[in-house]
């Protein structure tokens, strides 16, 4: 808004101001005398009508209302007011211009006219708001015996105030009409004063103008046509050393400017970026004409200082280098968890951008992992490079006792980086190897910085960074950089050995719970692999168990991660395995078995006394009986083996998919086939076909591809598998076990069924006796009748039909008697003058093994001695010395 604009809304506003003003007042005067009237009116009207001498006599009426209504309503006619209502003592109405209101209680005070006062109040009555006047009525004695309200609504009270509102508006007018056209002339007025400039834009020309004089930091000098100084700003006096006179002179006669920069303003050419030297400094000078807009002829010039600024670039390009390095040194240095590597990486990024050679000095336990003892100054060159390879430094992999009087001693021993200017000069330093060290001198190697490589307190050996090729030495800055990037490697370095240290416990401690060797078997012919992920040992076991028969167990698992807690896991499964596979279950069986124990640690995991939860397990068992040539499985969550058929064929068997273990609630089931002899099993963890690369099918056919092109040998399947599917650096490690089936032929059975009678114990014997001088196993012949004449007896004496022998010869003689019942015979020990009870330690001492396993059918009670005699004396006979010393 312009300043007249600003000075009419002035005036404007005062007038309204003094008109609402007037208006107000008479409403206010107006009111309250027509208040004061009201009441007096009120008071006069109902004093009369109490005063009235036929009031009392109607009041002694049986019916005051029927006499007094007519002549309150005339009188209320008569005397202009709005009601007139007489009431008694109580306040009940017995007269109303509202005739349904009679009756009623009055509206208002009554408790001061009961006391003979006149009252006069405002209320908010039947009629609305009403100014009212209450009287008391006396008798000849003067008591008060009734009352008598009049009075007026608020309505009727105001008085005729727009009789004089038009004389109010019309003075309003006539001020606004003045004061209109006192606006338009003073507004026409600042027009042709002020250019047609609004007031804001003088207001932002004046900041302008005094921001260019005074607070800009860079300097304006205007110069007229004749070259005359016409306007210089604070910055330009003091950039120019200007005199307070100066301005109105022309350039070219003031005695403090340079030449050189008052040719340059007088001459009135354009200039950009012109660098000229006045009073020492660096000016950069910008110039451009005036009058190309049509303005006045001259010129306007800016000056910069740009002295400092350069020195300042300097400075910001050299800590720009210093970030840069201090950014690649966080990308590169650490890049795998191997610590010598890690040493190299920080010697490669240091040079040449910081040091011309850098060497890192480790001590020796920081190399397998371990952090280094207190006062130990032989540390091992881990790493060294530089700009050049024939440098007389000590070489890599060298063992150096440092002198405490060395730089790499002090720093090693306070854990502070020491900055030595000056090799030439440092008797500490070259007390350590004269030779070498004057070498190193004469070879241009003039400054060193030793910085301690330092993480969570602990000091793990040295970086030093030399200097030959840049003259000056390093300095206070260099040694804060030296610093920096040091103490980012010192984290890299620490846990690289850790990580060295923790993956040399773990597979230290796998290498303890896999099986070194697998046992040989009749049963299958086995080749087996195990290969660690790229980040350390895992959870992958696998494992071959020998079980009574000839047959044989195979199992492979899974445990989720890696480290010591999955290799640790891993061992308690695999103990777990064994244990439970002494018990001779079915797979499934043996599944839920350890389905229980893995959700029971779980258990005692959450419940905080310190075990270590499993926090995911899979596990494939398998039980191959090579004399009926069937294979029992059952998984928990593993991926199903592969079959590979004498013929080739390659196949996946759809074995049932029970969950991972400790999951808990859901079955097991076992599957079984039946192989030919020389079928393969192939066991394997998902580590071998997944990848996340490929989907989990396609790493199947992967496998099937290799197994169907591969040998015929386990092991050479083996390797042909690993070559087609382990990536270079695996990311999960990967178990795998192939079994070739064998089978035990007819001529290495016997059976015989065996009636529930006494005497065909003898007859077994007979027969059993038979076989073996077939099977030229004579010298087992005693022991192996006094085993079978005992569980012969038992079964026939405490078993039921069906009862069968059967005599397997294979690395061990193996007698196995199957009955229907589910009881088992245990040991015990026998009372001297007890008739009974030591069959079975006949039975364990003349056995290399027994034991018990139950089938679908009842139980099998077997016996296994080894064929080539092993158990018997040097003379051929059992060793019975045992039941000698008991008294047998």
């Amino acid at each position: 808004m312009s300043v007249a604009g600003q000075v009419f809304a002035l005036q404007v506003a005062v007038v309204v101001l003094l008109a609402l003003g007037a208006i107000l007042a008479l409403v206010l005067q107006t009111q309250q005398s027509s208040q004061r009237e009201a009441r007096n009116r009120s008071v006069s009207v109902a004093q009369t009508f109490a005063h009235s001498p036929s009031l009392l006599d109607a009041l002694k009426q049986p019916d005051p209302s029927a006499v007094l209504q007519p002549l309150a309503e005339e009188t209320r006619r008569t005397a202009g007011v709005d009601f007139i209502v007489a009431m008694d003592t109580r306040g009940i109405r017995y007269t109303h211009p509202q005739p349904e209101r009679i009756g009623g209680r009055f509206v208002g005070s009554i408790e001061p006219s009961l006391r003979g006062e006149v009252l006069t109040e405002s209320v908010d009555g039947p009629l609305g708001e009403e100014v009212q006047a209450v009287v008391p009525v006396r008798d000849r004695s003067g008591e008060v015996v009734a009352l008598v309200s009049a009075g007026l609504t608020v309505a009727h009270v105001s008085a005729p105030v727009h009789q004089q509102l038009p004389v109010i508006l019309g003075t309003g007018a006539a001020g606004l009409a003045v004061a209109t056209a006192g606006t338009a002339l003073t507004a026409r007025r600042l027009k042709r004063q002020t250019r047609g400039l609004g007031p804001a834009e003088m207001t932002r020309m004046y900041e302008h103008h005094d921001a260019v004089l005074h607070s800009v930091r860079e300097g304006v000098v205007i110069v007229g046509g004749d070259g005359r100084l016409l306007l210089a700003n604070d910055e330009a006096r003091r950039l120019l050393h200007l005199g307070p006179d100066a301005e109105g002179r022309p350039v070219e006669e003031l005695a403090d400017l340079e030449p050189s920069v008052a040719e340059l303003l007088a001459s009135g050419r354009c200039a950009t970026d012109a660098v000229l030297l006045a009073n020492g400094r660096l000016l950069v000078i910008n110039q451009r004409p005036t009058d190309a807009d049509g303005g006045p002829k001259g010129t306007v010039a800016t000056i910069r200082d740009s002295t400092e600024l350069r020195a300042l670039a300097g400075r910001a390009e050299g800590a720009s280098r210093r970030l840069e390095l201090l950014y690649d040194a966080g990308v590169v240095i650490g890049t795998t968890l191997d610590v010598r590597r890690t040493a190299q990486e920080l010697a490669e990024v240091a040079v040449p951008r910081f040091a011309d050679f850098v060497t890192v000095d480790l001590a020796a336990p920081v190399l397998t992992g371990e952090e280094p003892e207190g006062g130990e100054l032989d540390l091992l060159r881990a790493a060294v490079h530089g700009i050049r390879d024939d440098h007389p430094l000590y070489p890599q992999d060298r063992l150096i006792q440092f002198l405490p009087s060395t730089p790499m001693a002090r720093g090693f021993g306070t854990g502070r980086a020491v900055l030595v200017e000056d090799l030439s000069s440092a008797p500490g330093w070259h007390a350590q190897d004269p030779e070498r060290a004057s070498r190193i001198v004469r070879y241009g190697i003039h400054s060193l910085i030793t910085v301690p490589l330092q993480a969570r307190g602990v000091v793990l050996g040295v970086a030093n960074f030399w200097r030959s090729e840049k003259p000056g030495p390093f300095e206070a800055e260099d040694l804060t950089l030296a610093e920096e990037l040091v103490a980012r490697a010192a984290v890299a370095v620490d846990n690289a050995r850790r990580y060295t240290r923790e993956h040399a416990l773990a597979v230290t401690l796998q290498r303890s719970l896999l099986p070194r060797t697998l046992p040989e078997h009749s049963a299958v012919e086995v080749a087996h692999r195990y290969m660690p992920a790229q980040s350390g040992v895992g959870g992958d076991w696998f494992d071959v168990i020998p079980l009574p028969g000839s047959r044989v167990a195979m199992v492979v698992g899974d445990v989720v991660g890696h480290g010591l807690h999955a290799a640790a896991t891993m061992g308690r499964l695999r103990t777990a395995v064994h244990n439970f596979s002494t018990l001779d279950l079915p797979p499934d069986e043996l599944l839920a078995r350890l389905d229980d124990l893995v959700g029971r640690i779980d258990q005692d995991a959450a419940s905080g006394d310190g075990a270590l939860a499993m926090t995911g397990a899979t596990c494939l068992y398998a039980v191959y009986d090579p004399v009926n040539r069937r294979c029992a499985l059952a998984r928990a969550g593993h991926p199903p083996p592969a079959l590979v058929r004498p013929d080739g064929r390659v196949e996946y068997p759809q074995l049932p998919a029970g969950p991972p273990l400790g999951l808990g609630g859901m079955p097991f089931e076992t599957a079984e086939l039946e192989l030919e002899e020389g079928s393969q099993l192939v066991f394997y963890t998902d580590g071998l076909i997944e990848d996340r690369t490929r989907d989990i099918d396609v790493g199947m056919d992967l496998l099937r591809t290799a197994l169907s092109h591969a040998g015929s040998s386990p092991e050479e399947k083996c390797r042909a598998v690993l070559e087609a599917l382990l990536p270079t650096r695996p990311k999960d490690d990967v178990a795998l076990l192939i079994a070739r089936t064998r089978a035990l032929g007819p001529d290495h059975v016997a059976q015989w069924d065996v009636p529930s009678d006494p005497s065909a114990v003898s007859e077994m014997r007979a027969a059993v006796v038979k076989q073996l001088e077939v099977w030229n196993l004579s010298e087992l012949v005693f022991s192996t009748e006094l085993i079978l004449s005992e569980l012969v007896t038992n079964a026939i004496r405490y078993g039921t039909q069906p009862i069968r022998v059967r005599l397997l010869r294979d690395e061990y003689l193996t007698c196995e008697v199957a009955d229907g019942s589910s009881t088992s015979p245990h040991l015990r020990y026998a009372a001297t003058t007890d008739e009974g009870g030591r069959g079975l330690f006949l039975v364990a001492r003349l056995s290399e093994r027994w034991g018990t396993r139950y089938t679908p059918e009842g139980k099998i009670i077997w016996a296994e001695q080894p064929v080539d005699g092993s158990a018997q004396d040097p003379d051929g006979m059992p060793q019975l010395d045992f039941f000698a010393e008991e008294g047998l």
